[in-house]
C-alpha cells in the first residue's frame, strides 16, 4: 500500500491559492457533505469545535474519498495528544497560540520521529500507516507532515520574526479574532488596527518564504489578503452557514405568512 500524499502541503509549497472552510459541528455526515461542494481544504477544528479524537477519525474516513484536502487544529501544544492525531491520519495539523520560536521547534518535534523529533511509534494500531500496510511508512512519514502555526497574539506578532526561521514550520495561519482581543478590541477582528496588524504580518509572512493564512469572511477583505501575498483562507464556519440559512429561511416564510391577499 502506497503512503498517502499530502496534497495540501504540496499546494502551498507551489504557491497555490487553497480556499477553506471551517468544521466545527463535529459530525461525519456534515463533513461528508461539505466535501463535495467545491473547498479545496477544510478545518476539522479540535480546539474550539466539539470534537474528540472519535470524532475527528470519523470526519477523516468521510472526507478520505473526496478531492478536498483535511486540516485538524488541535486543542493544544501537547505533545502526546499531537501524537494521537498523527496517528489518526492527519497529515497536516494547526496548532492554535504559538508565540515564539522556541513553541515552534517544539511542535516541529512533536511532528517528527527520531532522531529528528519525539513522535512516539505505534503503526500497528495506527490508522496513518493503515495499521502496518503502508510498507515505507517510516521512510515517508516526516515529509509528508505539514505543520500550520496560528499567531493571534501581540506576543505571536512580536515573535513572529524568529517562528518563521523554524525549519521544519511550513505556514503561518494569523487568527483575527483573538488577535484583535489581544490588541485591546475584543470582538472587533475588522478594527483598522487589526487589519494593519494582519496585514503586516501577511506580508512578513510570505517575504520569509512561508505559506501564509488567514480567516475572512468578506469576499473584499479576502481578495486584498489574497493580493498581500495569502495563499490560504477559511471563508466561513459550517455552523453559521447552518445557522445564517436557517434564520433567512424562517423569516422569508414568516414574512410571507402575513397574508398577501392571494386565494388559493
Amino acid at each position: 500500500m502506497d503512503m498517502p500524499r499530502n496534497a495540501f502541503k504540496r499546494a502551498l509549497a507551489a504557491g497555490e491559492k487553497q480556499i477553506g472552510l471551517f468544521l466545527g459541528l463535529g459530525n461525519a455526515t456534515i463533513a461528508e457533505l461539505i466535501a463535495g461542494t467545491g473547498f479545496d481544504w477544510v478545518l476539522v477544528d479540535g480546539e474550539h469545535g466539539p470534537n474528540d479524537l472519535r470524532t475527528i477519525i470519523a470526519q477523516l474516513q468521510a472526507l478520505a474519498a473526496y478531492p478536498v484536502s483535511p486540516v485538524v487544529r488541535t486543542l493544544d501544544h501537547d505533545a502526546a495528544r499531537i501524537k494521537q492525531l498523527l496517528d489518526a491520519g492527519a497529515q497536516t495539523l494547526m496548532v492554535p497560540m504559538v508565540e515564539s520560536a522556541d513553541q515552534a521547534r517544539a511542535l516541529v518535534r512533536a511532528m517528527r520521529y527520531p532522531p529528528h523529533g519525539m513522535r512516539g511509534v505505534g503503526t500497528a494500531m495506527a490508522r496513518a500507516a493503515r495499521w502496518n500496510g503502508v510498507g515505507s511508512y517510516f521512510e515517508h512519514a516526516d515529509a509528508e507532515q505539514c505543520l500550520v502555526v496560528q499567531i493571534e497574539s501581540r506576543a505571536a506578532l512580536e515573535g513572529l520574526e524568529g517562528i518563521l526561521q523554524v525549519d521544519g514550520v511550513d505556514a503561518v495561519f494569523v487568527g483575527p479574532s483573538d488577535l484583535a482581543a489581544s490588541l485591546g478590541h475584543l470582538g472587533k477582528p475588522g478594527h483598522p488596527e487589526v487589519r494593519a496588524a494582519v496585514a503586516r504580518a501577511i506580508e512578513q509572512i510570505a517575504a520569509a518564504g512561508k505559506a501564509a493564512g488567514v480567516f475572512s469572511a468578506d469576499p473584499a477583505v479576502a481578495a486584498g489578503y489574497l493580493d498581500l501575498g495569502a495563499r490560504f483562507l477559511l471563508v466561513g464556519v459550517d455552523a453559521l452557514l447552518l445557522r445564517n440559512a436557517a434564520v433567512d429561511l424562517a423569516a422569508r416564510f414568516k414574512e410571507g405568512a402575513a397574508g398577501s391577499g392571494a386565494s388559493y
